[in-house]
C-alpha cells in the first residue's frame, strides 16, 4: 500500500465531537496548498454516513464549493439529520474551516429496492493493461513543468490513473472534450461499502474538469487559465468495489460566461454503470 493511498484511508476516519460533529484533517491529496475538492466531498459524506444507517447507502449528493480550504488547517463537519423515512434519509453538511464555510453539501440513502433497470452501455475503449500510468508520465515530463510547482506535480497520489489518450502537459492541441481514464486504488480493498462509496466520490473529481480544457488547448499547467469546481454532484447506482479498476468517461458540453459545465460516467471493468457525476467549474482567462 503506497503511504499517499495510507492517507486517504486515514483522513476518511473522522474523530466524533459529539452532537453530530466531526473533525477531519485537511491535509493529504492532490495539493500542498489547497485541500482539493474531492477531499471535502469524501470527508463529507463519511460525516453524513456516520449519522445513517449502514443499511442505507448515499445514493446521490449536491456539493458547493464556497471557499478554498487551507492544507495545514482541520476541517469540522456539521451534520444535520433533515429526514429519516420508511425509505429514505436525507442529511445536510456544512464544512467549516477556520471559523468559514468552505463547503455545504446534501447527501440522501436509501434502501436498496429491486426495480426495473437499464443503462446505456460503456464505451468502447482499451483496456488499462498496457496503458502507461499517469505517475509515470508525469514523472518522464517533470523537466517541463516550472520549478515551484513540480513538487506538487510530482506528489504521490492514492489514485492509480491511466488514460487512454493523455495529453502533452504543457502544450496539448485543441481536441474533442471527452476522454477516458481508468482508475483503482489497490488499497481499498476490504473496506466497507460507505468508505468504498467515499474514496470514489474523492476519485470523481479527478479529471474532470480537464475536459473543458480540451477543446482550448489549455491545462492547468499554463500560466494563462485559472480553474475552480464550483459544484458537484454524484448520484450513485451500484456498490462500488474501486480495489478493482474503473472507467472514467467525462466530456463538457458547454463552456462560457468563465464557467464550464462538466459530466461524467463510471463503469466497472465489466460494463456496470456504478456512478454519474457532474460539476460546473470556473474557467477564467488569466
Amino acid at each position: 500500500m503506497n503511504s499517499s493511498a495510507t492517507e486517504l484511508l486515514n483522513f476518511l476516519e473522522l474523530e466524533f465531537k459529539g452532537a453530530d460533529n466531526f473533525h477531519g484533517t485537511g491535509a493529504g491529496g492532490e495539493s500542498s496548498t489547497r485541500i482539493f475538492g474531492g477531499h471535502v466531498i469524501a470527508q463529507s459524506l463519511m460525516a453524513a454516513c456516520m449519522t445513517v444507517p449502514q443499511d442505507r447507502p448515499c445514493h446521490s449528493l449536491h456539493a458547493y464549493f464556497l471557499r478554498p480550504g487551507n492544507t495545514s488547517l482541520p476541517v469540522e463537519y456539521e451534520v444535520e439529520r433533515s429526514r429519516d423515512g420508511r425509505g429514505f434519509s436525507n442529511r445536510r453538511v456544512i464544512a467549516v474551516q477556520n471559523g468559514k464555510q468552505i463547503l455545504n453539501m446534501t447527501a440522501s440513502f436509501h434502501l436498496p429496492r429491486e426495480g426495473w433497470s437499464h443503462q446505456h452501455p460503456m464505451p468502447d475503449v482499451p483496456g488499462p493493461e498496457g496503458i502507461k500510468e499517469r505517475a509515470q508520465l508525469r514523472a518522464e515530463s517533470a523537466h517541463l513543468i516550472n520549478e515551484d510547482r513540480r513538487a506538487d506535480f510530482l506528489l504521490d497520489r492514492p489514485i492509480e490513473i491511466r488514460e487512454t489518450a493523455p495529453r502533452h502537459f504543457i502544450a496539448p492541441e485543441p481536441t474533442d472534450d471527452h476522454a477516458n481514464m481508468w482508475f483503482r486504488m489497490k488499497a481499498a480493498k476490504g473496506s466497507d461499502p460507505r468508505i468504498q462509496q467515499c474514496i470514489l466520490a474523492y476519485a470523481s473529481d479527478l479529471n474532470l474538469l480537464e475536459a473543458s480544457l480540451r477543446p482550448h488547448g489549455l491545462t492547468w499547467f499554463q500560466e494563462r487559465v485559472a480553474t475552480a469546481s464550483l459544484d458537484h454532484a454524484i448520484w450513485f447506482h451500484a456498490p462500488v468495489q474501486f480495489e478493482n479498476w474503473h472507467l472514467y468517461s467525462v466530456d463538457s458540453p458547454w463552456a462560457g460566461d468563465e464557467r464550464s459545465f462538466n459530466r461524467g460516467a463510471i463503469y466497472s471493468q465489466d460494463g456496470e454503470l456504478v456512478a454519474s457525476v457532474t460539476q460546473e467549474a470556473l474557467l477564467r482567462k488569466i
